[in-house]
């Protein structure tokens, strides 16, 4: 099925600003997360899209990741959280790009992966305003990122070819009280590591 979508992403994980899983003398993904383990969280919005004739505009996604170490040394657990408000034909399909069976980026960390911990689906409220990006998602997420200070005012530090999911993204800061909690995973990355960037994916 072919699909295509642009819109919005960040993330948070637990690695002091900056990451070295993204930038370090070492090949990406190949530097040990600071904190010995990555635990992230990734929030999509989609502005425009479709799978198939299947419109997914206007919904959102989220994973959550935690890999044991080195993260190109896979063995990662992942949960994945769906839109309630999607109806059954568009779960199917944020479902399929989200957890990477229906190709795109995401599929391209498919190997990494050890253990799928679930899919559900649950109410995602996003928010974006000018540098500063938010998800929750009740009783399990509730994060939310800043850009870091730049050299210019009112404008973001991007850095370029450093995430699989966007050409640049800019570097950001977890917000106090940037926690999750499923699935025995439980963490609070407030003051740590965090990206935002319009994505354009598809599986073409």
């Amino acid at each position: 099925m072919n699909w295509q979508l642009s819109g919005e992403y960040f993330e948070n994980c637990n690695c002091d600003v900056v990451c070295p899983c993204l930038f370090s003398p070492a090949p990406q993904m190949t530097a040990r997360p600071t904190q010995g383990a990555c635990e992230v969280a990734f929030a999509f919005h989609v502005d425009r899209g479709g799978y198939g004739d299947t419109s997914i505009a206007g919904l959102n996604a989220a994973l959550a990741i935690r890999s044991p170490g080195v993260m190109s040394e896979g063995n990662w657990s992942v949960a994945a959280y769906i839109d309630e408000r999607a109806d059954e034909r568009q779960r199917e399909a944020l479902q399929a790009i989200f957890t990477g069976a229906a190709g795109g980026p995401i599929a391209n960390l498919a190997p990494l992966i050890a253990k799928v911990l679930g899919v559900k689906s649950v109410p995602i409220a996003w928010n974006q305003e000018g540098m500063r990006r938010s998800v929750e998602i009740p009783g399990i997420a509730r994060i939310a990122i800043r850009a870091i200070p730049s050299g210019a005012p009112d404008s973001e530090i991007w850095a370029s070819n450093a995430s699989p999911f966007a050409p640049t993204v800019s570097l950001a800061v977890g917000e106090e009280a940037s926690t999750f909690t499923d699935y025995g995973m439980r963490w609070d990355n407030s003051g740590k590591n965090g990206h935002y960037a319009p994505i354009n994916w598809s599986n073409s």
